[in-house]
């Protein structure tokens, strides 16, 4: 148990100094009166925020930090290493916090300590449609399930990098993220189950998730997603699940509505349909958008085709043919 916590925020950043700037005018507005640390690590950025940083010195506790461009897992165990406090809160550069974050985190750890935490992702008032709709479907219980954190407190849940918190003990016991991009997050929390240690999820210790993305890069992401997670089920069978298979069935679902429902009865579309406009009007009614309602929509299928091929394609290599991860998807890994 620890009695006395001392926060350290971890922030990787690459390229994206406006991110920094909007971060840090949300750290000023947090009720959180007591002492914590601000630890800012410029991944090897042509275009810095240096500047920005400075500016708000006079505010807050900040310490910047510029290396040699590493990726952000090895950037944020830089940043702990470099880190004054006992607890880590490691935070992705496009987050907002709401002003009642720090305090919320603080609250519940004080209550039941526990060496990791996660907290959800939201979407403000403010952002895009297509942000909102975005994270409509990386959030809503009818697309994952609600594992980026729908959940209530939950033991075991798998804290993503852009909402997560570790104590500095779990950070020397488990030395930190690892050199994969993306699927750092969920390797650190097995491992960190693996040293016996517990994870939790923090109800309202939500960040405002601003994913500044286009729908191409938003296929480019979850397609990484999709490649990453097989080579995580290799190096954690235990925690492989059958709903992992889920988008890659989906996929599959998808083509046989579409080859039987044209070619035989359209009847067979219906199910597709149901589906979608189940999805169309709970996104609408949650966001008060028919338009964000259809871009979930769009979302959804981009999400599900782009994460499920890749999944499947990763199984093929890794668990089938047993290639080696880093010589196979050598984009995913950073030296």
């Amino acid at each position: 148990m620890v009695n006395t916590l001392k926060y350290s925020f971890i922030i990787p950043v690459f390229n994206r100094p406006e991110e920094v700037k909007e971060l840090l005018e949300s750290f000023v507005k947090l009720e959180f009166k007591e002492e914590y640390e601000i630890v800012i690590i410029e991944d090897g950025s042509l275009k810095t925020c240096k500047d920005i940083v400075s500016d708000f010195k006079e505010n807050l506790n900040i310490s910047y930090y510029f290396k040699e461009n590493s990726g952000p897992g090895d950037s944020r165990n830089f940043g702990m290493q470099k880190a004054r406090g006992n607890y880590f809160i490691i935070l992705d550069s496009d987050c907002i916090l709401p002003s009642h974050y720090l305090k919320t985190v603080d609250v519940f750890l004080s209550k039941g300590f526990h060496h990791c935490f996660g907290g959800a992702d939201s979407a403000n008032i403010d952002f895009t449609s297509l942000q909102k709709a975005i994270n409509y479907t990386m959030t809503s219980f009818y697309t994952t399930g609600g594992i980026r954190g729908s959940e209530k407190s939950i033991q075991k849940f798998e804290p993503r990098s852009f909402n997560m918190g570790i104590s500095k003990e779990v950070f020397l016991k488990t030395k930190g993220f690892s050199k994969i991009h993306p699927g750092e997050d969920p390797d650190l929390s097995q491992r960190i189950l693996k040293e016996n240690y517990n994870t939790v999820f923090i109800p309202n210790a939500y960040v405002y998730h601003k994913r500044r993305i286009s729908w191409k890069t938003f296929y480019q992401q979850v397609y990484k997603f999709g490649l990453v997670r097989p080579i995580l089920n290799n190096w954690h069978p235990n925690a492989a699940k059958i709903t992992f298979w889920f988008p890659t069935l989906f996929m599959f679902f998808v083509i046989t509505s579409l080859f039987f429902g044209i070619l035989f009865n359209i009847l067979f579309l219906l199910p597709l349909v149901a589906y979608s406009c189940l999805v169309l009007f709970d996104s609408s009614i949650k966001n008060k958008s028919i338009l964000i309602g259809i871009l979930s929509v769009i979302a959804l299928f981009i999400q599900f085709i782009g994460y499920g091929s890749a999944f499947l394609k990763s199984t093929i290599y890794i668990s089938i043919l047993k290639r080696d991860p880093k010589k196979q998807f050598p984009n995913l890994f950073f030296k």
